[in-house]
């Protein structure tokens, strides 16, 4: 059962002015086409102008950086260029503090962070909840052959969730999927393999401020199971999440007493069905497009300051 992603609405969103945002590095080398007025006919956002084309680098107003293609340094950003006073550069990454290295390199270098933290200049969450049900009588599968699975590629048993997982393993069976398990799921079979379990482990690879990835927002909440989750504090999770829409690990002393309530509550159909309740009044959309996400800078830039500068990005990443 898949949950659907919301249609945008039929509304066009005007920004104060006319941006261009040059996108100097696709993220991971992997590019979507950009010619034309991309924001305004995918996302309903005019006068907001994306290129990847660096002769544009002197009319850009934004440059935007992706962390992974500047790892090794400074080196691969246009240092040897002439920066317009007013243009505005932003560093971007959508992984944990973990996972951006060498961060000291690019203080001072830095006027916006574009994140999925919610103190981020430009916020881009990997889903968001929002008000609104798309489907008011939601069917709850409660006839499932499976409990718990979870998919994990890069496994490192020093990492929070493989403690975890090795320990509650030892109270229940939890059907593995990925590169890690030997037993790799095609993007075609991802949600609907996950919707055969009554739970799905959304355990983020680190505890960080905010950080709340596609494995809750798509690989649970799409599929329709209930997402186990491990990542930051549940206050964070009550305030980005549908309400009462996950099981927290911390709100359990062991893995044990997890485990047992787990199988109670796939035991107990109508208490396993208020888990759902939310699908009543709320509704899930993901953000995985990188147009999209480069988008919403036209809506937060005329409300940001326009000298900032990080001299400390890498104090604010680990924040």
């Amino acid at each position: 059962m898949n949950f659907p992603i919301l249609p945008l609405r039929n509304l066009t969103i005007l920004p104060l002015r006319n941006l261009t945002i040059l996108l100097w590095h696709w993220p991971f080398s992997r590019s979507f086409r950009l010619s034309g007025d991309r924001c305004l006919k995918m996302f309903n956002i005019s006068g907001c102008f994306l290129t990847d084309d660096r002769s544009a680098f002197l009319d850009a107003n934004v440059v935007v950086f992706h962390h992974r293609e500047l790892s090794w340094g400074p080196s691969d950003l246009p240092m040897h260029l002439p920066r317009p006073a007013s243009q505005q550069w932003v560093w971007l990454s959508m992984e944990p503090p973990a996972n951006n290295a060498n961060l000291s390199l690019f203080n001072g270098v830095f006027n916006l962070t574009m994140s999925y933290r919610r103190d981020a200049d430009i916020s881009i969450p990997y889903g968001r909840s929002e008000l609104g049900a798309a489907e008011q009588e939601y069917q709850v599968d409660v006839n499932r052959s499976c409990l718990v699975s979870w998919v994990v590629s890069r496994y490192q048993p020093q990492q929070a969730r493989a403690r975890v997982y090795q320990s509650l393993k030892e109270h229940l069976h939890i059907q593995v999927f990925g590169g890690w398990s030997h037993r790799p799921l095609p993007k075609r079979r991802l949600l609907s393999t996950i919707a055969r379990c009554f739970f799905y482990l959304s355990f983020e690879n680190s505890e960080s401020t905010d950080y709340i990835s596609e494995k809750l927002w798509r690989n649970a909440f799409q599929s329709g199971a209930v997402p186990v989750v491990l990542g930051p504090s549940r206050a964070t999770y009550e305030a980005l999440a549908p309400p009462r829409s996950f099981i927290h690990v911390h709100d359990f002393p062991n893995t044990a007493d997890l485990a047992t309530y787990l199988k109670q509550l796939a035991a107990d159909k109508d208490a396993y069905a208020e888990y759902f309740l939310w699908r009543r009044t709320h509704q899930v959309r993901t953000i995985t497009d990188w147009r999209e996400r480069l988008c919403q800078i036209c809506l937060r830039f005329p409300h940001l300051p326009p000298n900032k500068v990080y001299q400390d990005l890498e104090g604010w990443v680990n924040s």
